[in-house]
Formats: C-alpha cells, structure tokens, sequence
C-alpha cells in the first residue's frame, strides 16, 4: 500500500471525526489528482454530516479510479453517502452501476455484495418493495459465482431469508416473518455456513420481534448481538423506547454514536439517528 492510501485508510477509519476533515483536506493537497484522497475526504465529509460536499469528492474518486474495482469501491461509496440521508432512491442507482462493474470483470460476489448493501439502505429507509428487489437480486447474483463452494451457496440463502424475515416484520406480516426466521435457523442448522453466520441470528429474532410488537423478547435477543455495532446499539435504543424507557435508550444511543464512524450501512443508520435522539446537530 502506498504511503497516501495508508493515509486515507488512517483518515477514514482511524482518526477521531474532530480531526478527520482536516486531516483529508491535507493528503487533498499534497495528491490532488488521487483517487484515494478524494475517497478519504468524501467519507471524512460524510462522517461531518457534510453529505452535499462529500458526494462531489466521490464524483471525482470515480473520475480518477485506476481499475474497476476501484470504480465500484467509489460508487459505492456514493451510494452510501445517500444512505446517511435515508435517500433510497438517491442510492440505487450508484449501487447498480458499482453491481455492473463488478459483473463486467466477473466478480460476482461483490456485484451480490453491492446490490444487497443497497438493499439495506432502502430497508432502513422504509422503501420495502425496492429493499426487497435488491435482496433478490443480490442473490441472484451472488449464486452465479462459478464453482461456488456449498458454504458461499448457504451464506446467500441465510442472508436472503434473514432479509425477506426483516420485510415481512416491517410490512406487519408476523407469521411470514416467522417462516422466514425458522427457513434462515434451518440453513444454520444444516452447518455448512461459516459458523460466524450465527451471531447474526440473534439479530434477526430480535429485529422481528421489535416490529411485530414483542419489545421484551426483541431485548433479549438485541442484547445478543455484537456491542460493537452502532446499529445493533440502535435497534436496542429503539426497543427501550417502546418500553418507555427513555433513559435506558439513550444511555445506548450515546453509545452507538461513540462508535458510528465509519462508512457502511450501520453507520450511516446510526450516527444521524443517534445525534437526533440526543439533540446534537
């Protein structure tokens, strides 16, 4: 890795959001013309709130991406940048373009991965028939992988069914929610996914839970899943707030918006969503 892409990975993920825009706008101009500083600086703006300002330095990394990999790094990053802003209309079209990319050099899990990470900006947003669309697609992606192995197969079917249990509960379809929660335990249960699959589980029960309207089954389950996720911290807010405990929710929302820094789609849920609850601009 060169000196300037270590500096903007620092950049984007490493350095507190006080100091991050600043620190951008340096490696901005000792490398003017560099597709990493121009990424580093957009992420830097969208961690700021700086969503208008980022997308412009993200025109540019697309502009200046040296293989097609890159390209779809920063389109995606685009996408994203619109997720912050809950825009799921504002994000499809980056997110296909990068999915084309990824097809034209036949990278067919990162075109699955780029159509479902979309998805979930859409989901979050509250458009579920276009949340739906991209989880399928994303799937049917992803499985025209030559010679994918059984447990990359199991890996899409687990994460379309935990997509299509999350739409069912969101559209108030308790039982279709359900069906799908016992379809995505059998593909744990058939144990040919990488086991790390199964703490996701949790949050999948819990997630149903909280929009069908069982708010203390969705805390025991939320409170299974991984403190160090700023939307998992949400969700458990989310949960305390229907059980009319306000306190309790924003002790957790503090705590999801002292890790939401980065740049993906459980950050771009939490940090405006925590900064709301707490009164922060």
């Amino acid at each position: 890795m060169s000196v300037l892409a270590f500096l903007a990975f620092a950049i984007a993920v490493q350095d507190p959001v006080s100091d991050r825009v600043q620190r951008a706008e340096q490696a901005l101009a000792a490398a003017p013309d560099s597709f990493q500083a121009h990424h580093a600086y957009g992420v830097a703006l969208d961690v700021a709130g700086r969503y208008a300002d980022a997308r412009k330095q993200f025109e540019q990394a697309i502009r200046l991406a040296p293989t097609p990999q890159n390209k779809a790094t920063a389109l995606r990053a685009m996408a994203m940048s619109y997720a912050f802003e809950r825009d799921c209309q504002g994000a499809i079209p980056y997110a296909s373009q990068a999915s084309d990319v990824y097809l034209s050099v036949d990278d067919f899990y990162n075109a699955g991965e780029a159509a479902n990470e979309v998805a979930r900006v859409c989901i979050d947003a509250g458009r579920f028939d276009a949340a739906s669309t991209w989880y399928e697609k994303g799937r049917e992606l992803g499985l025209r992988e030559p010679n994918i192995s059984p447990a990359r197969r199991d890996l899409w079917e687990f994460r379309t069914e935990h997509a299509r249990g999350r739409i069912a509960a969101r559209r108030g379809d308790k039982a279709g929610a359900e069906r799908h929660v016992a379809a995505a335990k059998a593909i744990l249960d058939r144990g040919v996914i990488d086991a790390d699959q199964a703490q996701y589980f949790p949050y999948l029960v819990g997630y149903v839970a909280l929009y069908t309207g069982d708010y203390q089954a969705a805390l025991a389950e939320l409170q299974k899943t991984s403190a160090r996720d700023p939307f998992f911290l949400c969700l458990i807010a989310e949960t305390f707030e229907k059980l009319g405990k306000p306190d309790e929710a924003k002790d957790y929302y503090r705590k999801a918006l002292a890790i939401a820094n980065g740049h993906n789609p459980p950050n771009a849920y939490a940090r405006p969503l925590a900064k709301q609850k707490l009164g922060q601009s």
